[in-house]
């Protein structure tokens, strides 16, 4: 079998900054405080993204501040998302649907987002059920660590061991690029998101592409 593990936000979708923007709304609103630091975003896992904002607005960065964080985010997602009219990305439809069909192939994620977050978004595009297993960022501050939660979870699903030049990595920042190769992964950067093909082409991803319109270079690969 070959597992494909995709990223979400800027690879199937662009949400239109609905995350962004929900997360900050719960911060503000939950804690009583302006925002007044930007933190990064990109490539990022939702728990290391809630510890600089609790840090940089001198929030105890408690377990029940997370909690809280996250509850109020969840909260307010649903909402976020109608309010910013986001898209699923070119050619991913077609994409997952050729990959749906094939016996020697198995779907699953590996994102920053928490995975309720993730639930949340990929429902709201009608994209949630091609998805079985995956690794999420509930508990990890690095992306890397979010990789071989997705390991452990593809060898769970298919039931077995699972050799890194078996699975691919789909990703658009270099972030995705490291941590496919932290667990002997191949990887496919997309130029969908905030990075150029020239950043994600310093990575040196197996393959880049600007998007997945025409989809026909991963597939030959895969065959």
């Amino acid at each position: 079998m070959i597992a494909v593990l995709f990223d979400i936000d800027g690879t199937l979708l662009a949400s239109g900054g609905a995350g962004k923007a929900a997360l900050e709304l719960a911060f503000t609103e939950e804690f009583g405080v302006a925002l007044r630091v930007q933190i990064p975003y990109s490539g990022r896992t939702d728990r290391a993204i809630a510890r600089d904002l609790l840090r940089a607005h001198d929030i105890d960065e408690t377990p029940a501040n997370w909690d809280r964080l996250r509850s109020g985010y969840l909260a307010r997602l649903p909402d976020s998302l109608n309010r910013h009219h986001g898209r699923v990305l070119p050619g991913i439809l077609t994409l997952l649907e050729a990959l749906r069909k094939r016996t020697d192939v198995a779907l699953g994620l590996l994102t920053g987002n928490i995975r309720a977050g993730a639930r949340v978004k990929l429902g709201h595009f009608r994209l949630f059920e091609h998805f079985s297993f995956g690794g999420f960022g509930d508990l990890h501050f690095d992306r890397d660590d979010v990789a071989r939660e997705a390991l452990a979870a593809t060898r769970s699903h298919l039931g077995g061991d699972v050799p890194g030049e078996r699975i691919w990595v789909i990703g658009d920042t270099p972030l995705d690029v490291r941590c496919a190769r932290a667990i002997g992964a191949k990887v496919v950067a997309v130029a969908t998101g905030v990075h150029t093909c020239d950043d994600l082409r310093e990575a040196r991803p197996d393959l880049m592409l600007s998007d997945f319109a025409d989809a026909s270079a991963f597939l030959e690969l895969l065959s």
